[in-house]
């Protein structure tokens, strides 16, 4: 597809649904408070949920729902998910009971779950070889602002409205992105070699929301309880299924043998890393700034600004040097694991200026490797599976994400209260992130300087599956990004 077919009407209207599915990842941790005290009436245990059910399901359904827009349309999968999307706000906008309110969070979180990879594949088609650097950049800056707009979304429903106005603003909105989809988006030519593998795609989601349940529950229930040890025993049994099936297959959902490329494993592992480290920050950073410090829900939405500065203006700069992405990204990771560093070391007596510059560290930091690792996990696979890439590299960001919550609150748990654990939390936390930096950028290594994202990609291989078409796929897959 050449360059010119991406128009910038285009670029906005597909950066502005991922943005605004993101926006409802962070949002509703700042409405917590209101939500416990509402005419709801909710469990501890319902509030988790409700947080919880957005996440698990759009992570789950990520790379089963980016194969379905590549097999039967990549535009009509995003005015689905758009669609989705709004239905569950009404919903969760409507709720009397938290079980709908959940219900309608796990509703919003199977349309984001369309929207992302779906926005993303269609850039990669429409921008060209030469111009997915610039859109990649621009995507990784929605997503940035994304968060921004959840966390100033939820402090000023917080403060000065309620929870039922900040899910009801989403369908109109939601109806306005559908409009313009439809007048700006072209449709991009739909894979025939794409598969859904329905028990593959099963499995793979089965297993995805065990551990991911896992994952997001194990601080509360204990990481050794019965309940947390069998999620996760659920959930690498199903993986394994899905391996075993999909190697026997031969049109699987997505083929494991992709992993035997170097860049897509260092490139699937810096993803994670990076939104492990951004997401442990998230935790403790409301909690500092209201808790700590003493700011109001709106102040502490308008606080974390900082963390977009380095998303907006970075990835312009990042994307002149897409032709070298190791050192970008290895840059980009490790000055993410020094500003945790450096923000595990406020306290109550730290000026907000100084917390801000470590903001703006982890910011840059973001702003330089994110597009780099997207742009690298969609395009280590063959270009008809655009769809799916995009949903595993998105996959891996939530799992990481996830991670990074989990790990955080657990070492919090075990000093007491947030004055005495936040700083040996972060301090965890930074430290793992550079030493994940060292692993991604020697194995980004050994797939070459050469390979460059920029690159026109190759030809599409006939099938998936054994047998000669599955040879040409591997030798796709292992000359790096195409």
């Amino acid at each position: 597809m050449p360059s010119h077919a991406l128009k910038r009407p285009t670029l906005l209207a597909l950066c502005a649904c991922a943005l605004v599915a993101q926006s409802m990842v962070a949002a509703v941790n700042l409405l917590i408070p209101q939500l416990s005290a509402s005419s709801l009436h909710p469990s501890t245990s319902e509030i988790l949920w409700t947080v919880d059910a957005y996440v698990i399901v759009f992570a789950g359904l990520l790379i089963p729902a980016g194969a379905l827009g590549d097999r039967y349309g990549r535009k009509g999968a995003l005015l689905a998910g758009l669609t989705l999307f709004a239905a569950g706000a009404a919903l969760s906008a409507l709720a009397r009971d938290p079980a709908l309110l959940i219900a309608g969070r796990g509703v919003c979180g199977a349309g984001a779950a369309l929207i992302t990879p779906a926005t993303m594949s269609i850039l990669v088609h429409l921008a060209g070889p030469e111009g997915r650097a610039r859109a990649m950049a621009s995507w990784t800056l929605a997503l940035g602002l994304g968060g921004l707009a959840g966390n100033l979304g939820g402090g000023l429903a917080g403060q000065y409205a309620s929870w039922r106005v900040l899910f009801a603003a989403i369908v109109p909105l939601a109806a306005l992105l559908v409009v313009a989809v439809s007048v700006t988006t072209p449709r991009t030519d739909r894979s025939p070699h794409s598969n859904l593998a329905p028990a593959g795609t099963l499995l793979l989601t089965g297993g995805l929301v065990a551990v991911l349940f896992g994952i997001i529950e194990g601080p509360a229930y204990g990481w050794t309880s019965p309940r947390i040890l069998l999620a996760f025993a659920a959930g690498a049994l199903l993986v394994a299924l899905f391996t075993l099936v999909s190697l026997r297959s031969r049109a699987p959902l997505f083929d494991p043998r992709a992993f035997t490329s170097p860049r897509l494993r260092a490139t699937t592992l810096g993803m994670a890393t990076g939104f492990f480290g951004l997401f442990s920050l998230f935790y403790v950073n409301s909690q500092y700034l209201q808790g700590v410090k003493g700011y109001g829900p709106a102040r502490t939405g308008v606080a974390i600004v900082p963390l977009i500065v380095g998303m907006a203006l970075v990835p312009r700069l990042a994307a002149r040097w897409s032709a070298h992405p190791r050192p970008v990204i290895g840059g980009g990771l490790a000055l993410i694991g020094t500003g945790l560093l450096g923000v595990s070391t406020a306290g109550a007596g730290t000026p907000y200026p100084l917390y801000a510059c470590w903001l703006l560290v982890i910011s840059a930091g973001t702003g330089l490797c994110m597009p780099a690792l997207t742009l690298g996990v969609v395009t280590s696979l063959p270009p008809h599976q655009a769809g799916l890439g995009s949903g595993l590299g998105t996959s891996a960001r939530e799992t990481g994400a996830a991670l990074g919550v989990a790990v955080t609150g657990t070492v919090l748990a075990s000093h007491g209260d947030l004055h005495s654990g936040m700083a040996p939390s972060l301090r965890v936390v930074g430290l793992l992130v550079l030493a994940a930096t060292v692993a991604v950028t020697v194995g980004h290594g050994r797939a070459g300087e050469d390979s460059d994202p920029a690159k026109p990609a190759g030809p599409a291989p006939e099938a998936t599956g054994t047998g000669p078409a599955n040879e040409r796929a591997e030798k796709a897959l292992g000359r790096g990004v195409r």
